[in-house]
């Protein structure tokens, strides 16, 4: 089970590059409140991440009707689309287990990439495409230190997932409604506990 450390003044420099943000329970953006995120990237100029469980009234096969794309494999057209952020939401990114590289894929961690190319929707319709995938529309994403700050104010909690059959279950196979208790689950902490200790800060 991962632990979490909080942060402190002197903390070294952060990298929460494949680690797991969960919004803290006083969050009151409408865009992140409950979310579970997974930061694709984090460097000195900021991080990148996709929220993992806000679904959209949206699935694959709207998608491709809005993108005039042919399906072939009518079992995709039943896929989930997320909101995967605020940034960007005309764009699409794809979560998805390592394959044939797509025009734009960015390898992750612990057995994940993410590709934000139209050829993994094609590959997709033609039934190529890797069996397990995420599809989102939009990222989140922070600039320089912001995220860092957050952090130090209490936002949000991190879950290091080192295991990547954890992470795969989380993204890929767990129910939208039970990724928030489940990641606090592995860090031993009661969101209910948490929510009410919030209440009362």
């Amino acid at each position: 089970m991962s632990e979490h450390t909080p942060l402190s003044a002197s903390s070294e420099r952060l990298n929460l590059t494949g680690q797991i943000l969960i919004a803290m329970p006083a969050m009151q953006d409408p865009y992140f409140s409950k979310s579970v995120i997974l930061i694709c990237s984090h460097d000195d100029d900021g991080a990148m991440g996709m929220i993992l469980n806000h679904p959209l009234q949206l699935n694959v096969g709207d998608l491709f009707e809005q993108l005039d794309m042919p399906c072939d494999a009518p079992h995709q057209q039943d896929r989930l689309v997320h909101f995967g952020g605020p940034v960007q939401v005309e764009r699409g990114f794809v979560l998805h287990t390592p394959a044939t590289e797509f025009n734009t894929t960015l390898g992750l961690s612990a057995g994940l990439a993410m590709t934000s190319s139209k050829d993994i929707l094609e590959a997709a319709a033609r039934d190529e495409a890797p069996q397990d995938m995420f599809i989102a529309l939009g990222y989140t994403g922070w600039s320089s230190g912001q995220l860092e700050n957050e952090i130090q104010a209490n936002a949000w909690l991190t879950l290091p997932l080192e295991d990547s059959e954890h992470l795969h279950k989380l993204i890929f196979s767990l129910p939208n409604d039970d990724k928030v208790l489940w990641a606090m689950q592995q860090l031993g902490v009661d969101y209910a506990t948490l929510s009410e200790v919030a209440g009362h800060a």
